[in-house]
């Protein structure tokens, strides 16, 4: 008796901590869990990125310029210190192109084979969920539905004809 009052006690915890981490990561602007092991996102604020680590995200790619209007000129410094890793791949705004594209292609591929959660951001989630959807539909064969984030879904009629580019891009124009 005692013991199954132990481990119901431990799984409400858990379930708390949980639900807690997945609230504070919904304070992020534009968050989106994309699949079970990819979250993607606008730019977090430095407390943020302890939110992000306490989700379990190991790894987070930055697809923001180091220009923009609310980047973080130490986030690299910032993520490392919370012991997790970071990569930054700058994608201009206004000159996306498919070598952006293939670069975040093989960082996925290198961080998917180990089994990484990664957490991807930008901005705002603009390129964020572009980039995300090329990889999981492309390269994962993630339909196309469960690959385009609320933000994306929005964004599609709106887009540019760089940004309409990127979208129409096929494996054999990124590999």
């Amino acid at each position: 008796m005692f013991k199954r009052f132990i481990f119901l006690l431990l799984t409400v915890c858990s379930f708390q901590v949980f639900a807690v981490d997945a609230d504070k990561l919904e304070t992020i602007l534009n968050f989106h869990l994309i699949t079970n092991t990819i979250g993607i996102a606008g730019q977090p604020t430095k407390t943020q990125f302890a939110d992000i680590k306490n989700a379990n995200f190991s790894v987070v790619v930055n697809l923001a310029m180091p220009d923009s209007t609310n980047a973080l000129p130490d986030e690299g410094s910032v993520v490392s210190s919370l012991d997790m890793t970071y990569v930054h791949i700058p994608v201009p705004w206004g000159t996306p192109s498919a070598s952006h594209v293939k670069k975040f292609f093989g960082v996925m591929d290198a961080l998917e084979g180990k089994g990484e959660k990664v957490f991807v951001h930008c901005a705002a989630n603009y390129r964020a969920s572009a980039f995300t959807y090329k990889y999981l539909t492309l390269r994962k064969g993630v339909s196309s539905a469960e690959a385009t984030s609320p933000l994306l879904r929005r964004w599609l009629p709106e887009m540019d004809g760089n940004w309409r580019s990127i979208m129409r891009l096929r494996m054999n124009q990124i590999d």
